[in-house]
């Protein structure tokens, strides 16, 4: 039996304006919204089906709620999946390969710390429509946008530039040369995007995904110890005590896990699907698919190389993924070597699509351009543009000769992980904006665990910093001074939580009733950012801001030193 449904908007209007977009537009409850481009308006179009914009929830069974799922899900799919991009590959092997699956733990714990960031910028897409850098700026000012988007500019230029390394690595072990493999991927890439239709693109990205699946054959076919790997995986420790080397390997595996990218990217890729605040569930279920697919072919990238090479003079010697697929290769069969080529073929242009997009989406909400995947080049030149040059710019530096490609891309990595702090900082104050949020803010518990995250970052951070400046500190001082900083973060913790339960004397004007809660919050959306008032950041706040970005630049300063001293070696 089908249900007449009428549809509200157009899937792909018609703007008279050529590029810029300014106008206001209505929610699908009539109320005004912050959206900046039409095309973010209308039914939910994915690559396997459609919801209409009118469509009403209703009593659904559980096999329409599948099919739901089906259509909304992709954004916590393939920013979770494109994680694992050239990058991934190469630190996952490395960390294998250099140390067993001794540091199988870090990818446990990094589960929560994925899902509580891209579950907030879910919230902010969906109730929003806009992406995250138009929020930043919109709420926190032109200064700090300036910082954030200068540094995702130049922190995702980089990571391109490892996704063309990928993609060169993958191609040479096949014979292919890079005057052929890389300008025949960019092409390829420009492609997959510029077809004007969403949803050509995200099945696309759907083919690639389940590409990326062969790291499970290639996993079982090394014969790993799956008895040890669940034991380094429950129980954390340190191959040979805490140093600065591991250390920057670690920052390097959170930083490729969770990238400032894929804040950005899910945001703007949530309001590009046009996912509104009734379908958030769904978008979370998504990127909890995502997260657990992410998080076992990390685990597994891990074990190929700790069990097909720990016992080979390959072992402890990572240069880069090109020849750890020819180690594979070696010592594991030309049937795993080659898997693995694919799949770090695979994952470079995963990661290339996604992080390109991340910048553009940015971009294009910063200048107020259209920044829709629904629309043609033609109708968006500006956002096409930027992101042909970007594949065009990567694809050029990689094909400069002699660069050390594995420590850049471990490098890169590293400086992910550094700057993440800032970027998370950011995203729980937005998520702690009513105004922004409305009834979606962020929950006493959500800002427990989203600031302790922000505070284990920083510490990491701090040790990697102490380990760079004093080379003669040891590890069970680095190992000390991590649980000293572990415990005053649980301590400030716990004081934050317990005074935001404390009840509050201010009066509460217009609070919705309790009753009518739920309905409102399904329909409510961000009014247009100009019409708010203006942010309220406390002293604190802003001096604490100003401390951790200049803490960063330092940090940063000594990441770069601490990969040429490598390099040296």
């Amino acid at each position: 039996m089908t249900e007449k449904r009428r549809t509200l908007l157009r899937v792909r209007p018609k703007l008279k304006a050529p590029s810029t977009i300014v106008e206001h537009h209505q929610s699908t409850s009539t109320q005004a919204s912050a959206v900046l481009d039409s095309a973010h308006l209308g039914d939910i179009i994915g690559a396997f089906g459609t919801v209409k914009v009118d469509q009403n929830k209703g009593r659904r069974t559980g096999w329409r709620k599948i099919f739901t799922l089906l259509a909304i899900m992709g954004p916590g799919l393939v920013v979770m999946v494109g994680d694992n991009d050239a990058g991934g590959v190469a630190t996952y092997a490395q960390a294998g390969q250099n140390y067993g699956p001794h540091l199988l733990w870090t990818l446990l714990l990094l589960v929560p710390v994925l899902y509580v960031n891209q579950e907030m910028v879910v919230r902010l897409g969906a109730v929003s429509g806009v992406g995250h850098a138009r929020l930043i700026f919109a709420r926190f000012g032109k200064f700090w946008g300036a910082f954030s988007i200068i540094d995702l500019f130049i922190l995702n230029a980089l990571t391109v530039i490892t996704e063309f390394i990928g993609v060169d690595l993958a191609l040479s072990y096949f014979g292919i040369p890079s005057y052929i493999g890389i300008p025949a991927a960019g092409i390829l890439l420009f492609l997959f995007a510029s077809g004007g239709s969403f949803r050509k693109w995200e099945r696309w990205m759907y083919g690639l995904i389940a590409l990326n699946l062969a790291v499970i054959p290639m996993a079982v076919l090394v014969h790993p110890n799956y008895a040890t790997a669940a034991k380094y995986t429950l129980i954390p420790n340190f191959p040979g005590g805490l140093n600065a080397g591991l250390l920057l390997l670690i920052i390097a595996i959170v930083g490729t896990t969770i990238a400032p990218w894929q804040l950005y990217f899910q945001q703007s890729n949530v309001v590009d699907k046009r996912i509104t605040p009734r379908w958030i569930k769904y978008e979370r279920a998504d990127t909890a698919i995502g997260v657990v697919l992410t998080e076992i072919g990390a685990a597994a990238l891990v074990c190929v190389t700790a069990y097909a090479l720990g016992h080979t003079h390959a072992f402890g010697n990572f240069a880069n993924a090109l020849d750890t697929a020819n180690s594979l290769k070696v010592h594991a069969g030309s049937v795993v070597g080659a898997l693995f080529a694919i799949v770090l073929l695979d994952a470079s242009l995963i990661g290339a699509s996604a992080v390109t997009l991340s910048t553009t989406y940015a971009l294009g909400d910063v200048f107020k351009v259209r920044h829709s995947l629904h629309w043609s080049p033609r109708r968006a030149p500006v956002f096409y543009l930027i992101y042909a040059g970007l594949l065009v710019i990567s694809a050029v530096v990689v094909l400069i000769p002699n660069a050390p490609l594995g420590l850049i891309t471990t490098g890169v990595q590293a400086l992910a992980g550094i700057l993440l702090p800032s970027a998370t900082v950011f995203l729980v104050l937005l998520c702690n904006d009513k105004d922004v949020l409305g009834p979606w803010i962020n929950t006493p518990i959500r800002n427990v665990v989203a600031g302790a995250i922000v505070w284990v970052l920083i510490l990491m951070s701090l040790a990697l910093t102490a380990a760079t400046m004093f080379p003669t500190i040891t590890g069970s001082q680095l190992t000390t001074g991590l649980l000293v900083g572990a415990g005053i973060g649980a301590a400030a913790g716990l004081v934050g939580f317990a005074a935001s339960r404390l009840p509050s004397h201010k009066k509460v004007v217009s609070e919705p009733k309790e009753e009518n809660e739920p309905l409102d919050k399904e329909n409510w959306r961000t009014p247009p950012l100009d019409t708010l008032p203006k942010a309220k950041i406390r002293l604190t706040s802003r001096v604490g801001l100003t401390v951790l970005r200049l803490y960063l630049v330092l940090a940063v300063v000594l990441v770069i030193v601490k990969i040429a001293q490598l390099a040296g070696h």
